[in-house]
């Protein structure tokens, strides 16, 4: 995971870690240890998150800069497709 991004997208919103730790049913040690890379940060959880940020996994992981979700189409019709095969 990209050290830093989770903290910047929760601090460009003005949101403390214990409120994200909250979202995430979490404590805001357990979450402190995801933001700084001590532990990684479960699927559900990033899923959520991206949820909550308006952003891809991606983003969060630091695969790419583009801050933008994937269409939410494309999402629905590649998780029918998984599921059907």
């Amino acid at each position: 995971m990209s050290i830093g991004r989770l903290k910047e997208v929760r601090m460009d919103r003005g949101i403390s870690q214990k409120e994200i730790a909250k979202l995430l049913h979490t404590t805001q040690q357990q979450y402190s240890k995801y933001e700084i890379g001590i532990q990684m940060l479960p699927v559900e959880k990033l899923v959520i998150l991206a949820d909550f940020y308006n952003t891809s996994i991606d983003y969060l992981l630091g695969r790419t800069d583009e801050r933008a979700p994937y269409p939410k189409s494309i999402l629905i019709e590649n998780s029918k497709i998984l599921i059907q095969q």
